[in-house]
């Protein structure tokens, strides 16, 4: 692959420095050094890959952040592509392609067709229990809804109950929306967070009409080109092996990972100078700053306040995921799905259940299943700040009412991620706006990561290229 062919030994003034080595990060070094830069890559933790980790125990496969990745966007594919991983992806389980909703105590399907906002089958939302025949006439209604005229953000909540009604918002959006973003929907920006659905409203005058037309396309499109994957894919051996390999790639290319944390950065004499905990300051002639926000925010406080307020200004939310092998035997539930949603309404601490053993081979041991069990979000901080024994107590007696979960688990993991998910709170789109801003009177100094244009691993890829492009401009 060319991004890692041997090349002539680059200028001194051609060094960049990437502070930060989780998946922005590598995928920033990745593509510099495809362009003949040399790299510094600083990662504290001495582990590439930031919060995609996978641990592997006793016959069991544990993910301790994201299990997989959207196959629709080209960044995540590319890159497997790129890394001779291709062969390694699979697909969640056709006999699994659903989510179930927690109603009145038992778990139900997600309306057929309804795709987290937008409802693309009138037949499934009449066939649905989770919602009452006022509620379903609500959601049937939406193509009549008239679409908003004005241009300024709005909140996921606020979108959601115009366009849907309050019902199916607080019986199937918000659980739905709770899985992916673990954040308050009530300040969840619609235009920084779901701008596909902003944009049905627009073309189509309706979510309805909106996801009727794409699924159509979306058919045509499957019948000539084919379905290479499902919707979202994995690794066979984890998602951790995505950045493994990447960096064991990029250290054979030259990238040199030093465990130390940045400090400081500061400009001098022509270069970017980035202070570290021990040593001289690194000198360089490009500096990607691919850590949380806030922690860039602090970097930058010496070189350009105006900057640093407004990447001290992005929220964040912490989570945990319990992770919990239990004998088949001993949960009740058939796993016929791809995992659980809790609404708020239902009372419940848990925000939603994976299927890890049903959604994807090798993941337990035989005869055993893993399930994996979402707490905390913006909504609801301290429950993942419990310690391990409580944790694990809540998180099991609410898993008996869920999917019948009896007995002691055999395998228990814990996985605590503190201001781990950046809040793209209303008005964010407008805040990164103004960073890049900042970042252009700059030259050489670039941000990635998640806080910016996207949560997921694709996006969080295509930040890092982003970032890289800015570099050798």
């Amino acid at each position: 692959m060319a991004a890692f062919e041997a090349s002539a030994a680059p200028s001194a003034r051609s060094i960049v420095v990437v502070i930060g080595g989780g998946m922005a990060g590598l995928a920033a070094a990745e593509a510099l050094v495809e362009a003949g830069r040399r790299v510094v890559i600083l990662e504290p933790t001495g582990r590439p890959g930031g919060v995609l980790d996978t641990v592997r125990r006793d016959g069991w496969l544990v993910e301790r952040s994201a299990d997989n990745f959207l196959a629709a966007r080209p960044e995540g594919l590319a890159l497997c592509e790129r890394l001779g991983l291709s062969s390694s992806l699979i697909g969640v389980d056709p006999a699994v392609r659903r989510a179930l909703v927690l109603h009145r105590g038992r778990t139900v399907p997600a309306p057929s067709g309804f795709r987290l906002l937008a409802p693309g089958s009138a037949a499934g939302i009449l066939q649905s229990p989770l919602l009452s025949p006022i509620g379903k006439m609500r959601v049937l209604g939406e193509r009549f809804v008239p679409r908003r005229r004005l241009e300024a953000d709005e909140a996921l909540e606020q979108f959601a109950v115009r366009r849907l009604g309050r019902e199916a918002f607080e019986r199937l959006v918000q659980p739905l929306v709770a899985g992916i973003w673990t954040a308050d929907p009530a300040r969840l920006s619609m235009a920084a967070a779901c701008p596909e659905f902003v944009a049905l409203e627009r073309s189509a005058g309706s979510l309805t009409a909106g996801e009727q037309a794409r699924a159509r396309a979306a058919g045509r499109r499957a019948e000539v080109a084919g379905a290479r994957y499902g919707q979202f894919v994995t690794l066979a051996d984890g998602m951790g092996t995505l950045p493994r390999v990447l960096a064991e790639r990029l250290a054979a290319a030259g990238v040199e990972f030093r465990a130390a944390a940045a400090r400081k950065i500061a400009r001098g004499d022509g270069a970017w100078l980035v202070h570290v905990d021990h040593g001289e300051p690194l000198r360089a002639g490009g500096v990607v700053i691919a850590t949380r926000a806030p922690m860039a925010a602090g970097l930058l406080t010496d070189v350009d306040r105006q900057l640093a307020d407004a990447l001290g200004a992005i929220e964040y939310a912490g989570s945990a995921v319990v992770s919990l092998g239990y004998a088949r035997a001993d949960i009740t539930h058939p796993l016929d799905a791809a995992g659980v949603v809790i609404p708020r309404s239902a009372g419940r601490k848990i925000l939603a259940v994976s299927f890890s053993s049903a959604k994807y081979r090798g993941r337990a041991p035989a005869g055993h299943a893993l399930v994996r069990v979402f707490v905390g979000g913006a909504l609801d901080p301290t429950t993942a700040l419990l310690a391990d024994g409580p944790l694990v107590d809540l998180v099991r007696r609410e898993l008996a009412g869920v999917i019948g979960a009896q007995g002691t688990p055999v395998f228990v993991q814990i996985d605590r991620w503190a201001g781990a998910m950046p809040q793209y709170h209303v008005g964010h789109l407008d805040r990164v706006v103004m960073i890049h801003a900042r970042l252009a009177t700059l030259s050489g100094l670039a941000v990635a990561g998640a806080a910016y244009e996207g949560v997921g691993i694709p996006q969080v890829i295509a930040s890092g290229q982003a970032a890289a492009r800015v570099i050798l401009t």
